[in-house]
Formats: C-alpha cells, structure tokens, sequence
C-alpha cells in the first residue's frame, strides 16, 4: 500500500494548434496563430493519482475541444490578444468545474506579418521572418473552492530568442582577475545574445484586468530592449551585460506601472577574433575584423 503524499498535482493538454481568422465585409483580414497548453490542479484530482479513479478527471481532449470553442465562440477582441485568450479559457475551466481550483493557460505565437506592397497592407496576405517567440501564461486561481464567485489572475508575458547584434560600443574591462583567469579587458567587442524577458501582472478582478493594453505593453517592452541595447548613452561603456539588462527592466517597470516584475536573460554569443599573427596580420583588439 502506498503512503507518499501528494505535495502538487496539475495535468493537461499541450500543444493545441488553434488558428482564428477574423474577415472583415471591406474584405481585410486578420490572423492569430497559437500553440495552447491548458493545465487543471485541485485537490479532489488526488484520487486519480492516489486510486485510479478517473470520475473527476476532465479527459485532456475535452480541454482541447474547449480551446477550439472558445476561439469560435468568443469575440474576436478576446480571441486576437494572447492575453485576454488565455485569460479567457483559463476562467472558463474554473467556472465550468466546480472541482477545478487552479487553470493553468499557457498560449505561444510566432507572429505572422501583413504583407506590404507599395507601403500599402495586403488585405490577406502575411510572411513570416526569423523573429522572436511571443508568449504568455494565465493562472486563473479560486479564492474560495468550490466556489468561483472570487478568483485571483495572474498573467505572465513575454518573448524569447530575440537575436541582437552590434559590432561596437561594448565592452567588458576591470572584472576579477586571479590565476585561473585567461580573458584580456575587452575595451571594444561585437555584443550578440538572444534575449528572454518575461513580466508580470496581478489581479483580482479579471475584467479589469483584460482592460489591459496587452499588446501595446508587448511592443513597448521589446522597444525598451532594443533602444537600451543599441541607443542608450550608458551602452558606450557598458560593464557588463547584467547592466544592460537592469537598465531594460528599469525603463520598462517606469513606463508601464501594470507591471509587477520584470525577468531578464542575455545570455551571451560569442564573437572571439582570430588570431591571424602566424600570416603576419593584425587582427586582435582595434584590428579585429573577421571573428
């Protein structure tokens, strides 16, 4: 007989493709593609982990049927911002099941853009470059279960592998140094990383919430990233990525004050220049030019 305890329990359905296209009469046309992973935890699931008892478990296909519906069925606004959709179906979950305390939503895109001919949109027609993963999560929590007259909300957003490169005004000087240390100051270097940030907003109260400014935030956030990066006057002497990277953060949480926390990685991509001094050239330090 077993004894181990239960200390945290979710499952669900990943990967749920769902693409919803909004026509409108002047014939323009608007496209939202999304991978959805949907998670349900609660306490009466412990049975079906603990005695193979299965009368409470919401089969992960009807979670998939639930995504396509909601897509159909819900407003375009609520459906064409990943935000407010993951909000959405992850407050159906809680609401439909009383045994459900905690929908876990997370919905990720790879945005296609509108084709441009003459600087002039296609109505229908759209492209997809080597850009960044949007994505985002919705918890959507009951205060008081069964119930779910009270709910708690909070979303997590951001993108991934957004690859910057610049080939000069960075550099990495007067670090530590001891005896295991090999690397020179580097008063001039090519910068590249692929950059992941996430943030974060909490709520009580979802409509409010949704009221939010999702995708302006989005933009907003990746400009901050990339006017630090390439403009900000501190990038001439940067000490290190890490300052780059608070300073991002900073300008982000100042601007937009939905926003609880902001995470950052900048992982670097090293460029090292080749030593070419057995050919007789000079390309080390101000000379480097083939890396």
């Amino acid at each position: 007989m077993e004894t181990s305890i239960i200390k945290s329990q979710a499952y669900g359905k990943d990967r749920v493709r769902v693409v919803r296209v909004v026509r409108h009469a002047d014939g323009w046309q608007e496209i939202a593609d999304y991978w959805v992973c949907c998670l349900l935890s609660g306490e009466q699931f412990g049975s079906s982990y603990t005695k193979g008892d299965n009368k409470l478990v919401v089969a992960t296909d009807s979670q998939k049927n639930t995504v396509y519906y909601l897509a159909k069925t819900l407003p375009a606004e609520k459906v064409m911002v990943p935000e407010v959709f993951a909000t959405e179906v992850a407050s159906f979950m809680v609401n439909k099941y009383a045994h459900v305390t905690t929908c876990h939503v997370k919905v990720t895109t790879k945005p296609w853009e509108r084709m441009k001919f003459d600087n002039k949109g296609h109505p229908h027609s759209f492209y997809r470059e080597g850009k960044e993963t949007r994505w985002t999560e919705a918890f959507v929590t009951k205060t008081n279960p069964p119930s779910a007259d009270k709910t708690t909300v909070l979303v997590n957003s951001g993108f991934y592998d957004l690859e910057v490169l610049k080939t000069t005004n960075s550099s990495f000087v007067d670090f530590w140094r001891d005896e295991l240390t090999t690397l020179p100051d580097m008063p001039d270097r090519i910068l590249s990383t692929k950059v992941l940030c996430q943030w974060k907003y909490v709520s009580d109260n979802l409509a409010q919430l949704q009221l939010q400014q999702f995708d302006a935030i989005y933009a907003g956030v990746k400009r901050n990233t990339l006017d630090v990066f390439a403009n900000d006057p501190r990038a001439w002497v940067h000490a290190s990525v890490q300052s780059a990277l608070y300073i991002m953060a900073d300008r982000t949480l100042n601007d937009f004050k939905s926003v609880d926390d902001v995470y950052y990685a900048l992982p670097n991509i090293h460029y090292f220049p080749f030593d070419l001094t057995k050919f007789g050239l000079k390309n080390l330090q101000t000379d480097a030019e083939v890396y």
